[in-house]
């Protein structure tokens, strides 16, 4: 990947986001329909922050999460993961943009059925370069009892959180969630915001989290807003709720 322009002068004030987009735009075209999903947005995730993305349906927040994450590409526009131009990187240095950098967590798990937790963790530290071992990652997350079951034998917080111990095994730099408490009840879907919560405090790890939820909001350092594809409001949290006061 080729490194910006940008990087000398803006190392001058200091560290850079772990991401940067700057006049971002996608266009979907199907036949005749046009859809205009991001429209030019500028956004930043900082190291080690915590930021809720908060938007309704159709506001621009997974097509945003999936272009930071290398599953998409801008129309328009330009994408930096540090000092990396994302926007001018090819096939094969996304692909190992996405091993070795992010870890992702979506509302349906994804998990191999076959596997245990452990097993499906396993997955994922066998082709990483410094992973922890499977066993830490779900200890990390609370399932250090339940590694052997199968996701059959699991509840869908168990297994949302072998999803999160999963991504988090590669040690990612960053950990982009679209909405994973979408498919959960209030108290299992804390138990997942916890688990989420551990992990950006204990491994310091840049954490996006997508939801349409405003009362997750609370939880983060930060909260951007999407409407219509743009950006809203970008806002600092200056007191974050503990996971127990946050209800909905």
């Amino acid at each position: 990947m080729a490194s910006d322009q940008l990087t000398s002068d803006s190392a001058k004030k200091g560290p850079l986001p772990i991401f940067r987009a700057r006049g971002v735009s996608k266009i979907y075209e199907m036949g005749e329909v046009r859809v205009e999903a991001l429209k030019d947005v500028d956004f930043d995730l900082n190291e080690g922050e915590l930021l809720v993305l908060l938007g309704a349906s159709g506001s621009g927040k997974s097509t945003l999460l999936n272009i930071l994450g290398g599953l998409d590409r801008p129309t328009s526009g330009m994408v930096w993961y540090r000092e990396h131009d994302l926007s001018q990187a090819d096939e094969d240095e996304l692909t190992t943009y996405r091993r070795k950098h992010v870890g992702f967590v979506f509302q349906f798990y994804n998990l191999i059925p076959s596997l245990t937790a452990r097993e499906n963790v396993a997955l994922v530290t066998e082709i990483s370069d410094d992973p922890m071992a499977p066993e830490e990652a779900l200890d990390l997350v609370g399932l250090a009892d339940r590694m052997d079951h199968f996701p059959a034998q699991l509840s869908g917080g168990e297994q949302q959180r072998v999803a999160i111990a999963r991504a988090v095994a590669k040690r990612p730099n960053v950990l982009l969630c679209d909405e994973p408490t979408g498919a959960l009840d209030l108290e299992t879907g804390r138990i997942v915001l916890r688990a989420l919560e551990r992990v950006n405090n204990e491994l310091k790890t840049a954490i996006a989290v997508i939801t349409h939820n405003a009362a997750i909001a609370n939880m983060g350092d930060r909260v951007v807003r999407m409407g219509s594809g743009r950006i809203a409001s970008s806002d600092v949290n200056t007191h974050r709720l503990s996971i127990e006061e946050i209800e909905w």
